[in-house]
């Protein structure tokens, strides 16, 4: 009966020696900069900020040859916004080391960076690691949720302008309640465009122009083609912010207008366009 339990707690020690050595996922952490503090998990990036990461392994397998130990490990890193789409390309590295007797604390780990898209929706995006240890032909994986705090805008399947506001400024951040100007101030205007075809490699081109009418329709200025913009990114970039000024003349009579904005997507073929009224006063 003493035979068996000697058994028995060799067979436990055994199984409890090999889950230690499984390999898997330590840590994977997020950093403002390379070796910089650990950020806390309420911690919310900007699109455009740059993110630093670390990832640690643990249960590797220790290959001995001759007198030389050593690892051989393969990595792969991935971000994906709320919707799943990858933000960058995969990274990737292979970890292939020597270990020395007094390297009996050495912890393999890899860093790498990347970037929050400059016009990143808000929500949870994931870091995704995958692990190989090919000395042992072990697979381990994990993941890492963090916060983006970006601007909303709404998509659309066609072409069209959300969050159309008028400024007293430029640099204002809030639309103005009433669009009520005067002789020979400047008006503005700032718009988002979505529901625009994406090219091959998401690239996008799409231009807008304006125009004064008079309540009646009657067309009393004119700018076709005020602005254009195209790009070409890895990650879609899902909305144009559009804006434009007017400057008034001193002497412009005194009533109701309205502001005609006229937008085009060249790749689509699509167009669109907005009438907004402001006033003069």
């Amino acid at each position: 009966m003493g035979h068996a339990r000697r058994i028995f707690a060799a067979v436990l020690f055994a199984g409890l020696a090999c889950a230690q050595t499984k390999l898997s996922i330590e840590r994977i952490a997020l950093h403002q900069f390379e070796d910089g503090p650990i950020l806390a998990p309420n911690y919310e990036f900007v699109p455009g900020e740059t993110a630093n990461f670390s990832c640690r392994i643990a249960g590797y397998k220790i290959v001995q040859n001759d007198e030389q130990r050593s690892v051989k490990l393969a990595w792969r890193m991935s971000v994906a916004d709320p919707a799943g789409i990858a933000i960058e390309k995969e990274q990737s590295g292979r970890i292939e080391d020597s270990l020395a007797p007094q390297d009996k604390a050495w912890v393999p780990k890899f860093l790498g960076t990347f970037t929050i898209p400059a016009f990143a929706p808000p929500g949870d995006y994931r870091v995704t690691v995958k692990v190989q240890d090919e000395a042992a032909g072990a697979d381990a994986s994990g993941e890492l949720v963090f916060r983006v705090r970006g601007i909303e805008v709404a998509p659309s399947d066609t072409l069209l302008a959300r969050n159309f506001v008028f400024l007293r400024a430029e640099d204002d951040r809030r639309g103005m309640t009433a669009a009520i100007y005067h002789p020979g101030e400047t008006l503005w205007a700032r718009f988002n465009i979505v529901g625009y075809t994406f090219g091959e490699g998401n690239r996008f081109s799409v231009s807008y122009g304006l125009a004064v009418l008079k309540p009646a329709g009657e067309e009393l200025f004119a700018q076709p083609d005020a602005a254009h913009d195209a790009n070409q990114s890895f990650y879609p970039q899902r909305y144009v912010p559009g804006a434009l000024s007017l400057t008034l003349n001193p002497d412009v009579p005194k009533g109701q207008y309205i502001l005609r904005v006229t937008i085009k997507d060249q790749i689509g073929e699509q167009s669109w366009e907005t009438r907004q009224p402001f006033e003069i006063q």
